[in-house]
């Protein structure tokens, strides 16, 4: 199978699968995944990555191919600005209730 015949297959259904069958070391009905089951399903999962989710999260393939490793500093900045974008929550001292 041609890596795009590949792609275009996998929903993210499949792709969610995948990954949590890598992850656990098991399929979703509970069976081990053999060594084979796990390098193929490892292989799909960052190809899925690479070129279909494009994923800048930590430790994830990137658009480029390449593994995307951010700081401890680069992910809690990224934390505070999308933070700052919700809503925020109404604080109260302990006197004014």
């Amino acid at each position: 199978m041609q890596v795009e015949q590949l792609l275009a297959a996998m929903t993210p259904q499949i792709y969610e699968n995948l990954r949590q069958a890598v992850e656990t070391g098991k399929w979703p009905d509970g069976n081990a995944l053999t060594e084979d089951q796990k390098e193929n399903a490892m292989q799909a999962v960052l190809l899925y990555q690479a070129k279909v989710e494009q994923s800048e999260q930590h430790m994830t393939i990137g658009k480029d191919g390449e593994i995307v490793q951010k700081s401890r500093q680069q992910l809690q900045q990224e934390l505070k600005q999308e933070q700052a974008k919700e809503v925020p929550i109404a604080r109260f001292k302990k006197d004014d209730i």
